[in-house]
């Protein structure tokens, strides 16, 4: 298997200094990078400039500039070059896709927060003191950086980043040939049913309620938000009272992100513990949290119908503070760490199809589902809650899917 791990580091003042300096000359470096190829495809000779082009001269830059670009890890350096290469190829395939496709952009000082060495003990070296108490990891222009090492790592360190999150250094470790760690069988199956009423439903008739992190501190955020505004967006030198406004908002923003993630866990962890088999919808979040296309009025000159866009914004906002692309992320990545088997089924008419497991007739019909919360068959009469007609529906389904495999 393959793990991540991340870590928070406690540098010194000078240490920390360094890190920042070792992030703007990535920057540097990705900056220049994309401006030598805009230059060499905007020339009339259209010429393309690729990876190997580009690495080749990191030899004669890391000689012309030996106190910046001099300083840090050779291959680091190739991975922030192979990162512009990256974000060129998705462009390409977004193009070739029909898809908008997002020409690769200039960073700015705070857009770009990780630097990534590809092999341990190329430019860094985790537990770099093995016989000292506490864990230290080196980095080349940086030195020995103290790390709150709270768990152990398991398997072979194979790459490691650093990531700067406001005012955070973290490590983030990516090792192979981690053991699994199997769980005893329960010999039960659940089928889970998300929502943004209830964060999700399961089979058994149970609710996991919606915490909304987001909510609970949108007036805040707003304010926060409306005084970052006041301050101009495009500046050379920010004020103290700028950056202080910029880092409120990043700070409210990591707090959520940090909530999220934390439920998130922990809700898969106690999915993945009490059950062998958990059956999912296959959702497309992207598309479901997609604004709505514009209606133009053809008897108006240049104005438009209402489509519905206020009201679905609403909901978008509610899918995606749920979380639920990344929390079936986790889902998935925990079960296969225990051993446990995930099985995503087709979403469609899960919650308007009267489930015989129920004692229901198998009625497809849309008006079975007379609200949000409720489940009425226009057939057979059937009342329960649609959450947890839908969660029931998804476990058959899985049944369906383990029967057709077998």
């Amino acid at each position: 298997m393959i793990r991540a791990y991340k870590f928070l580091l406690r540098p010194t003042a000078g240490q920390e200094q360094a890190l920042a300096e070792m992030l703007a000359d990535h920057r540097s470096l990705y900056n220049g990078a994309l401006q030598e190829r805009r230059d060499a495809w905007r020339h009339a000779s259209k010429t393309t400039v690729r990876y190997g082009d580009q690495s080749a001269q990191l030899k004669e830059i890391r000689a012309f500039d030996p106190e910046r670009q001099g300083r840090w890890s050779f291959s680091s350096q190739q991975a922030t070059l192979r990162r512009l290469d990256q974000a060129f190829a998705a462009f390409f395939r977004r193009v070739r896709a029909g898809q908008v496709p997002g020409y690769p952009r200039f960073k700015g000082t705070g857009h770009f927060d990780t630097v990534t060495f590809p092999r341990d003990g190329d430019g860094c070296r985790w537990n770099s003191t093995p016989h000292a108490a506490q864990t230290r990891l080196r980095l080349q222009g940086v030195g020995h950086v103290r790390v709150h090492q709270h768990r152990p790592v398991q398997g072979r360190v194979k790459t490691v980043s650093v990531k700067r999150e406001g005012r955070r250094w973290y490590a983030v470790l990516v090792c192979d040939q981690v053991p699994a760690q199997e769980l005893p069988p329960t010999g039960r199956s659940v089928g889970i049913d998300l929502g943004v009423t209830h964060f999700l439903t399961t089979s058994e008739g149970e609710h996991v309620a919606n915490p909304r992190f987001l909510a609970s501190v949108a007036e805040e955020l707003a304010a926060a938000q409306r005084h970052l505004a006041t301050f101009p967006q495009r500046t050379r030198q920010r004020t103290k009272r700028h950056r202080a406004a910029a880092r409120k908002v990043a700070r409210l923003h990591a707090k959520i992100r940090r909530q999220r993630a934390d439920f998130h866990h922990k809700t898969a962890r106690a999915l993945v513990t009490d059950h062998d088999t958990i059956a999912h919808e296959r959702l497309n979040t992207a598309g479901m949290t997609r604004s709505p296309a514009p209606r133009p009025d053809s008897e108006g000159d240049g104005a438009f119908l209402a489509n519905g866009a206020a009201a679905k914004a609403g909901l978008n906002k509610s899918i995606l503070d749920a979380g639920w692309a990344r929390f079936l992320g986790i889902l998935a990545n925990k079960a296969e760490s225990a051993g446990r088997r995930v099985i995503p089924v087709d979403p469609r008419n899960t919650s308007v199809t009267c489930p015989p497991s129920l004692g229901g007739c198998g009625h497809v019909d849309r008006n079975n589902r007379v609200t949000q919360a409720a489940f009425r068959c226009t057939a057979c009469g059937l009342t329960s809650n649609a959450d947890h007609v839908g969660a029931v529906n998804v476990l058959d389904r899985a049944g369906l899917v383990l029967c057709a495999a077998a």
